[in-house]
């Protein structure tokens, strides 16, 4: 038995699992962002409703672990920013613990049970709030033991004018320190931010993808612009990896007819030619983050 976490800024979700193919979730508690000692309550609470001792805790979160200092950088989560947390959590829980990021776990989930399931080479896409992602070859996760591959939504990668025709696009700055990064054009945030850029008024990223869906020409002028910012970026990344799918997450992963507008747009530039679609959204609609940190305390590997 293993006791898996997805763990956010705002809940710890737990479940049991004794296979990637069979999870029982348990109820979720509240995440405490500012006391450590409560954060590691919080988990025992989960722990001991699972009833039995586990060979193992699996954690999905949100956050990324330094491979070298072994450290993680968690900005929603403060109690546990900084920390070296497996070590620290392994200390008070008396347990075995790995950890991955939440985009990792989503590649993981979609690469063993998901879209991904027989391709070699799988790039999940986080089209969240923000911009992530993670990458698996041969069913391992290439993060396996912390780092930044994967993170496309970061690095100054924008382009300075982007729809047809082109609209100049501003150099937003970035949480990262950067600027002109993917995460701040390409989540619903970023929509919501390009949408006001262009036309001056704020709408929500559902009213924008609305109003495109029914014929608005705003809305339509606003997704050009958005398709055209995004795909160049993860056509890189496709040509980088060799990905030969990329499943996507995420909030704007729900809506179908944007990500096959994305979808036509990278398969025309990428050096790879698919006449199938190649950047899908996700199968594992329930709760990929416990599927993934599942897939990560049996080995880390997705077959």
């Amino acid at each position: 038995m293993i006791v898996c976490f997805d763990i956010g800024g705002s809940a710890i979700k737990g479940a049991i699992t004794h296979s990637p193919e069979r999870i029982f979730p348990l109820p979720r508690r509240a995440t405490p962002l500012t006391d450590f000692g409560r954060f590691v309550e919080a988990m025992e609470s989960v722990l001991d409703e699972a009833g039995g001792l586990p060979e193992r805790v699996a954690i999905s979160i949100t956050g990324v672990i330094d491979p070298e200092t072994r450290r993680i950088k968690c900005a929603n989560i403060p109690c546990i920013d900084g920390r070296e947390l497996v070590a620290e959590l392994e200390a008070a829980l008396h347990l075995p613990v790995v950890i991955a990021n939440d985009a990792d776990c989503f590649a993981l989930a979609e690469a063993g049970v998901g879209a991904g399931r027989g391709h070699r080479i799988v790039f999940g896409a986080i089209l969240g709030t923000g911009v992530g992602g993670g990458l698996v070859i041969d069913g391992r996760l290439i993060n396996a033991d912390g780092g930044f591959a994967g993170e496309w939504g970061h690095g100054p990668a924008v382009a300075a004018a982007a729809g047809h025709p082109p609209f100049a696009i501003p150099a937003f700055p970035c949480g990262c320190g950067q600027s002109r990064c993917v995460d701040t054009v390409g989540g619903a945030r970023g929509l919501e931010r390009l949408h006001e850029t262009v036309h001056g008024k704020a709408l929500s990223s559902h009213d924008i993808i609305e109003g495109w869906q029914n014929g608005n020409a705003e809305a339509a002028r606003t997704i050009d612009v958005f398709v055209d910012l995004v795909s160049s970026p993860l056509a890189l990344v496709i040509n980088i990896t060799g990905a030969t799918i990329v499943p996507v997450g995420g909030g704007l992963s729900n809506a179908e007819a944007l990500l096959a507008e994305i979808d036509r747009a990278v398969r025309a530039r990428i050096l790879r030619r698919f006449d199938r679609p190649l950047v899908v959204r996700g199968e594992c609609r329930v709760e990929p983050g416990l599927i993934g940190a599942a897939l990560l305390g049996f080995g880390g590997r997705s077959a």
